[in-house]
């Protein structure tokens, strides 16, 4: 798949920040779309379908109604995701629960639903999944489990598919979006923790996943990105004391004085 003339796609969270910008994108660049999204979106330049990804009943559905619509399937882009704050020391509640099923589970059973079709086009499947997957930051465990599993997952398929239908993991860090709203009303911010990047530059990562003569396994948004990553993977440790460093530093500046979710971490590091 080097070109996306005529390429029919099929995108998850189309009504939201990414996925409105992916869905023009892909269109300009003349392939078909059609989205999945909660709610059913008539307002947009290419059909956004209602489903529920978190209700196994529902998706298989949707899918096939989908790629009725496109005539086949091409191009699976599984961007639907939510975030939420969730400290690692807490037990899983509601919004754990919620950051596995949509990011997680509701991207598994989108891509089985999509495989049949995808492997008579010999197609792609994309995820799009965090920085966090592989540099994971504190108090927000729940979205770099769910993402960290959403790889793991890509990789078991790569194994079993990666004959017939290409299976790429392209790793966006921080974009202003609505995502990032529940977390900056519990007062956990990532500001000075995450370098925010621009949407064009996430849409364009993953139009160069999708065009590739052969589908990349690994892509990053920036090249602080591959740097990050990197680091992440062969120097662990480092890793880690850089996110030390960067949390040290907020606890200091009293970023997180305000933050309830954040009480236990701060009386552990003030009485050292």
């Amino acid at each position: 798949m080097t070109g996306l003339t005529g390429r029919r796609v099929l995108v998850t969270g189309a009504s939201g920040t990414f996925g409105r910008h992916l869905g023009a994108a892909l269109r300009a660049a003349g392939a078909q779309v059609v989205g999945l999204d909660l709610r059913l979106n008539t307002d947009d330049e290419f059909p956004v379908l209602g489903c529920d990804l978190t209700d196994p009943a529902a998706v298989p559905a949707a899918v096939h109604d989908a790629v009725e619509r496109l005539g086949g399937l091409d191009l699976l882009v599984n961007n639907a995701g939510v975030g939420g704050p969730a400290p690692a020391e807490l037990p899983p509640d509601e919004v754990v629960r919620q950051q596995l099923e949509v990011n997680l589970l509701a991207a598994w059973r989108t891509t089985a639903a999509a495989l049949p079709p995808l492997l008579t086009a010999r197609g792609r499947v994309i995820f799009v999944a965090s920085r966090m997957a592989v540099l994971p930051l504190p108090l927000a465990a729940a979205y770099g489990v769910s993402k960290r599993a959403l790889v793991a997952y890509a990789d078991a398929l790569r194994h079993e598919v990666g004959t017939h239908v290409g299976v790429s993991v392209v790793y966006p860090s921080m974009v202003a979006s609505p995502i990032h709203d529940s977390t900056a009303e519990a007062g956990l911010s990532l500001r000075g923790v995450s370098r925010p990047e621009p949407v064009d530059g996430v849409v364009a990562a993953i139009l160069r996943a999708a065009t590739a003569r052969r589908a990349p396994r690994d892509v990053a948004t920036t090249r602080r990105g591959r740097l990050e990553m990197a680091v992440a993977r062969h120097a662990p440790a480092l890793a880690d004391r850089m996110v030390r460093r960067t949390l040290a530093a907020r606890l200091a500046a009293g970023d997180l004085d305000a933050a309830p979710l954040a009480a236990g971490m701060l009386r552990r590091h003030r009485g050292r």
